[in-house]
């Protein structure tokens, strides 16, 4: 007879997603795993199978919530220009505003760390991004049909450059650069729309 798991699946999935954030793949061994997850190692291997399998789960499980989360924060704001301006700040402003030094995107990290030498995350990756791209398409071409934006535009092209643009300014604020650097950057990538 099958024993009943005794743990919340989505609860120790999070903590994995969280500590694999923090990590990365590499830098977490599977004890930090069964600390952080609260679970033994036969437990995450009979649920979640091996490390590689935990992670892919815990990204698929991060681009799902960040793309919701994306498409919500655009559309809940009526000037496309402004749900733009207001989503590069909010990212700013976390990442100056954190105590300590922020994960950035786990997605991001990802592709820093693996998807150069790993077909599958290189996939999973750009998959993620080329999602993340038709939604700021879609809110683009939002714009252009309210006439808030320009109907000249390319909505794709200029999508894609965003998209662009938040994984560089993903990366570079990992070193904390100048506020100034990066208001005076995000306002000529914006002015793409203009």
């Amino acid at each position: 007879m099958a024993r009943t798991r005794e743990f919340d699946e989505e609860k120790v999935l999070d903590a994995a997603m969280q500590l694999f954030w923090e990590k990365g793949y590499e830098a977490t061994s599977l004890s930090d795993l069964t600390s952080r997850m609260g679970i033994q190692r036969p437990s995450i291997y009979s649920t979640f199978g091996d490390k590689r399998e935990l992670f892919e789960t815990s990204l698929r499980k991060y681009t799902m919530a960040r793309a919701a989360e994306m498409r919500t924060r655009l559309a809940g704001i009526s000037s496309v220009k402004e749900a733009f301006r207001t989503f590069f700040a909010e990212i700013v402003d976390e990442e100056y505003n954190a105590e300590r030094l922020s994960r950035g995107c786990f997605c991001i990290n990802t592709m820093v760390e693996l998807a150069p030498h790993d077909e599958k995350f290189e996939i999973l990756t750009r998959e993620h991004q080329m999602y993340l791209s038709v939604i700021f398409q879609e809110n683009i071409e939002r714009g252009m049909r309210s006439g808030e934006l320009n109907h000249s535009l390319d909505a794709k092209a200029v999508a894609q450059a965003l998209i662009v643009s938040l994984i560089g300014l993903t990366v570079f604020m990992k070193s904390r650069p100048s506020r100034s650097f990066i208001d005076n950057s995000i306002r000529i990538t914006l002015s793409l729309m203009d």
